[in-house]
């Protein structure tokens, strides 16, 4: 079976590749401790000369978010208890935020859900035309819950946090550059060069005052509350109706779900 993570190192380069194609990189709990471990990494690797930090996936999508199969696992216990599932996941996401380097994050095609929470984890997020961003959860009966809404109203504001996540709908990219959603759109083929054109300017400063701008500016505004908040909303959702019925909706292939129709 293929890792569902691959990390190399090109130079003061990190590369972290989620590498599910066949599963359009859906992320589940093998690829959340794979990408802890990837972080783990690249703390060790900090005063090696290592620089920048890379996500990106292989196949034509980045991510179509969370692997809905683990939610249909009776045995795993996520219905009666979901807070330390939350927050072994927040941890880890907060783990890339609060990661010594810089971290862009690589976008095409799909990134939506968890995996649209692992890229507002990352300081940059650089897309290709046509990908498709969104936080579809308020549509399965939930809300994001790995920082997904917390670092969300911290970048766009309130307003627009709303209507992202109460709405579960896709943006433009170009609605997402004026937001600040993204940092950067570029048609497919030029989208390596971009990428460049940022690992250049990020190098070119000096490296312990990258880290230490990163680091003062997390923590001017602290996203623990928010974290908590998010964690004790889903453990409600996580027992409705709603929830049960939009995710064997999605199972089934019988998506959109009539909501009056319960």
């Amino acid at each position: 079976m293929a890792e569902p993570i691959v990390s190399r190192r090109d130079g003061a380069v990190f590369e972290v590749i989620l590498n599910r194609p066949q599963e359009r990189n859906a992320i589940n709990d093998e690829m959340m401790e794979a990408l802890a471990a990837a972080f783990d990494e690249v703390e060790k690797l900090f005063a090696d000369g290592l620089r920048v930090v890379i996500i990106r996936a292989r196949g034509r999508v980045f991510s179509a978010g969370i692997d809905l199969e683990q939610f249909h696992q009776p045995d795993r216990g996520l219905h009666d208890n979901l807070f330390p599932f939350t927050a072994r996941y927040q941890a880890i996401l907060n783990k890339i935020e609060r990661c010594s380097l810089p971290v862009i994050c690589l976008i095409q095609g799909y990134c939506l859900g968890l995996a649209l929470e692992l890229a507002l984890a990352c300081d940059f997020r650089i897309a290709a035309e046509r990908a498709r961003l969104g936080l579809p959860e308020s549509r399965l009966g939930i809300i994001p819950d790995v920082g997904g809404t917390a670092r969300l109203v911290k970048l766009v504001g309130p307003a627009r946090a709303k209507d992202l996540v109460m709405t579960g709908r896709n943006i433009e990219l170009s609605q997402a550059l004026a937001w600040g959603l993204v940092d950067a759109v570029y048609p497919r083929a030029e989208l390596e060069a971009g990428l460049a054109d940022y690992v250049k300017g990020l190098t070119a400063a000096a490296p312990l005052a990258v880290s230490y701008a990163k680091r003062v500016i997390n923590d001017i505004v602290d996203n623990q509350r928010g974290l908590n908040l998010e964690a004790w909303a889903q453990a409600q959702l996580f027992r409705s109706a709603d929830f049960r019925k939009a995710v064997q909706a999605m199972l089934d292939k019988s998506y959109p779900i009539d909501w009056e129709g319960k």
